[in-house]
């Protein structure tokens, strides 16, 4: 015989005191080994609870004695196994959610028509509507020959679909049904003040009907809220399962099916690939506008930039350790810091001008209130798996802290919208250069694909705007980068020596307007090297705010979103997969000056 007695029941009734009586229950359950739910609200009790056969009549009886519930009456089934896997006793404000004002089933409901009246009218071939009032995918198990559902996908679009009812259905005997009863002890107030003039619930529901007659004129199963899933017109478990990701009801057939896999996907979520990748990068993008919705750097806060003392000047003071690491910042900008305390040490201790600082030692500034300059944050994800991410990185967006710039930056978003992972990008892109950036998921991928960037194995390929006409179709520029830093903070080319730096190009078009679009393969990976090397060839980028005609060098290395920008787009890259080996490519759409002889846009 079965073990495990599983009990169904509710009751409409006005109901006080609640919490004290929640925790008595609760008590009392736990004492007599009951599983399940237990639900308590001010119009009533709702309740699927298993257990030794005692331990249920015993909380029956305990729900019996409270005024009001005189009346409770249960439904019995058994099964071989608990079918619950913990046990919840909670206060809800309605047993059955509906969320219609004035439905009071404790002081009228519809007229019940019982199971064997039900059955006989069937037998007769009374002309009557059956309408199912559950959710579509319990009705996927099985519901009664011919019966009217309604597509719901929760009890709280009941009203809805009622209302798209056809009308002269109004005039007609309508016989509602459920699980075991609740929701039609609302529907059928809710319909009848809706003008349906004949309508009858059915008694105790399907689960009642199972047990006074059986499967005449119902075909399938009976969908259950507990492990059993389905029970059969015997009130037998049956062999239907759920999806544990989308909850689907699963019929053997599912189960079958090859899109069925546990704890993966059912036929009802299955995905083809190519939808399941679509649907995971609209899913991260959606992040990354989280992330910078507002921009995080245009809301004040206090920022705290790190200085760390470079060996070299182990001995100095503060003031000549700032003169060696920020030569372009005076004493004059570092006074006022000083000033107000906010140069500190790792303990938090304000620090001068004159104390003396050790190698490795670890300087601290805070700027309170700090505000960042806008960016353009609108990141496309091109391709994710399990070691890489890849991205389309607009501009102007900074890709790591410094400077200005400290929120608003790509390493945030990402840092902010991968949590708790820290995906690290394996090459870097200048705040106002477009395009396709290649991101490792943990420490150990970025092990394996940051050294193929730093052995030159990764083929990379821009598109650029350029003043000028070239006049060959393809060149090559071999000028080296020198170590020094420019003014701005950026290498500049060195015709004595510097480091060497090969960069490749072909024109792809020369436009009307006197300016060129080019392709450019650099070979070597130096800062700045594509930009660089056309200036020195005397041929700048379009929109570059640094590197200007003539040699010349600007004073704003970082543009605002409404500028024009800066012409220069990382559109394809290559290299071998750091979990597979394989070669892969991957390319990032063209911007609009890059089309068509199109103009400078901004983003």
């Amino acid at each position: 015989m079965s073990a495990v007695t599983n009990i169904a029941a509710y009751h409409f009734a006005s109901l006080v005191d609640l919490k004290e009586w929640r925790g008595e229950l609760l008590g009392q359950c736990r004492e007599w080994g009951l599983k399940g739910t237990l639900l308590l609200s001010t119009e009533g009790v709702n309740l699927f609870m298993a257990g030794e056969a005692a331990a249920a009549e015993a909380l029956l009886e305990a729900l019996r004695r409270r005024p009001g519930l005189e009346g409770l009456r249960a439904k019995y089934s058994q099964s071989e196994r608990q079918p619950f896997t913990r046990l919840l006793v909670r206060i809800k404000r309605e047993i059955i959610a509906f969320g219609v004002p004035g439905i009071e089933p404790g002081r009228r409901t519809s007229p019940k028509l019982s199971p064997r009246e039900l059955k006989q009218w069937l037998d007769e071939g009374r002309a009557v509507t059956l309408l199912d009032t559950r959710n579509d995918y319990e009705v996927k198990l099985g519901t009664f020959r011919g019966a009217m559902t309604l597509g719901l996908d929760h009890f709280r679009h009941f009203p809805a679909a009622v209302e798209a009812l056809p009308a002269e259905l109004k005039e007609q005997p309508v016989v509602m049904f459920c699980t075991g009863g609740i929701r039609c002890e609302k529907a059928g107030p809710y319909m009848e003040r809706e003008g349906f003039q004949s309508v009858y619930q059915l008694e105790g529901g399907i689960l009642q009907y199972f047990e006074d007659c059986g499967s005449a004129h119902y075909e399938g199963e009976c969908f259950v809220f507990d492990h059993r899933v389905g029970v059969d017109p015997a009130l037998r478990e049956t062999s239907s399962a759920v999806c544990h990701v989308c909850q689907e009801p699963l019929t053997e057939e599912d189960q079958a099916s090859a899109q069925y896999v546990v704890g993966r996907s059912c036929p009802a979520c299955w995905r083809a690939p190519e939808a399941e990748r679509a649907a995971v990068l609209a899913g991260r993008e959606a992040a990354l506008r989280r992330a910078a919705s507002p921009l995080p750097g245009g809301v004040a806060y206090d920022n705290h930039r790190p200085l760390k003392v470079p060996a070299s000047c182990h001995g100095r003071t503060v003031g000549e350790t700032l003169a060696v690491v920020l030569p372009h910042l005076g004493a004059e900008v570092w006074a006022p810091v000083f000033a107000a305390g906010r140069m500190r040490d790792e303990a938090g201790r304000a620090v001068q001008w004159g104390d003396e600082v050790r190698g490795g030692q670890r300087l601290v500034q805070l700027v309170p209130g700090t505000l960042e300059p806008a960016v353009c944050a609108d990141i496309r994800v091109l391709h994710e798996d399990e070691a890489i991410v890849v991205l389309d990185k607009p501009a102007p967006l900074p890709m790591h802290s410094g400077g200005r710039y400290h929120r608003n930056t790509l390493a945030w978003f990402l840092e902010k919208a991968w949590h708790p992972q820290k995906p690290r990008p394996a090459h870097r892109l200048d705040a106002n250069t477009t395009g396709v950036v290649v991101v490792s998921r943990t420490r150990h991928f970025a092990s394996q694909l940051q050294p193929q960037f730093e052995r030159g194995e990764v083929v990379k390929r821009y598109v650029v705007r350029v003043a000028g006409h070239p006049p060959e179709d393809e060149f090559v520029c071999r000028a080296g980068i020198s170590e020094e830093v420019g003014r701005v903070g950026t290498r500049m080319v060195d015709e004595a020596g510097g480091l060497a730096a090969l960069t490749e190009f072909s024109v792809r078009e020369r436009r009307e307007d006197g300016s060129a679009v080019l392709e450019a393969r650099p070979r070597t990976g130096r800062t700045n090297q594509i930009r660089l090397h056309l200036q020195h060839l005397g041929w700048p980028v379009c929109g570059d705010p640094l590197y200007l005609a003539g040699g010349e060098i600007g004073h704003t290395p970082t543009l605002l979103p409404e500028e024009a920008p800066l012409c220069l787009h990382a559109w394809q890259i290559g290299f071998r997969h750091p979990l597979s080996g394989e070669w892969v490519e991957f390319e990032a759409a063209l911007p609009a000056w890059a089309v068509g002889g199109r103009g400078i846009l901004p983003c």
